[in-house]
């Protein structure tokens, strides 16, 4: 007797819809639970739907894609006010350095749970359903 999957496996998964999923934060498969048990900590199992969540593997790529984002944002801010405003280095450094702290503090999830959704739409590592991780 074989152990069949709950989840179809053979169902499109919208890599959209996934990714934004993940950006609130909510499980890709159901939307409705948690993906997070700390702030970049993903659930093992989804509380909602079961789905295992423990599979996913970000590494390095949500910071990557955070300080992209940032470094557009602060620079092209930067850029803006040095050409229209002559300000001290300080008064730079007092700008520029808390909000690129704050910026990259509030994306790192969000993008996480992109990253995530996005693996869980293309069956990334062992969201196939066939339990393997690799």
């Amino acid at each position: 007797m074989s152990v069949q999957s709950v989840h179809d496996h053979s169902s499109h998964r919208s890599v959209r819809n996934a990714i934004l999923t993940g950006v609130k934060c909510r499980c890709p498969s159901c939307g409705e639970g948690r993906l997070f048990d700390k702030w970049l900590k993903v659930t093992p199992v989804c509380n909602a739907c079961g789905e295992e969540l423990f599979h996913e593997r970000a590494q390095d790529f949500p910071p990557y894609i955070t300080i992209s984002i940032v470094g557009h944002i602060v620079v092209t801010l930067l850029l803006i006010v040095e050409a229209n405003i002559e300000l001290s280095m300080t008064t730079h450094l007092l700008i520029w350095v808390p909000l690129a702290l704050v910026l990259t503090l509030a994306l790192m999830q969000p993008v996480k749970g992109g990253v995530v959704g996005m693996q869980w739409a293309l069956r990334m590592f062992g969201f196939d359903g066939k339990g393997q991780d690799d």
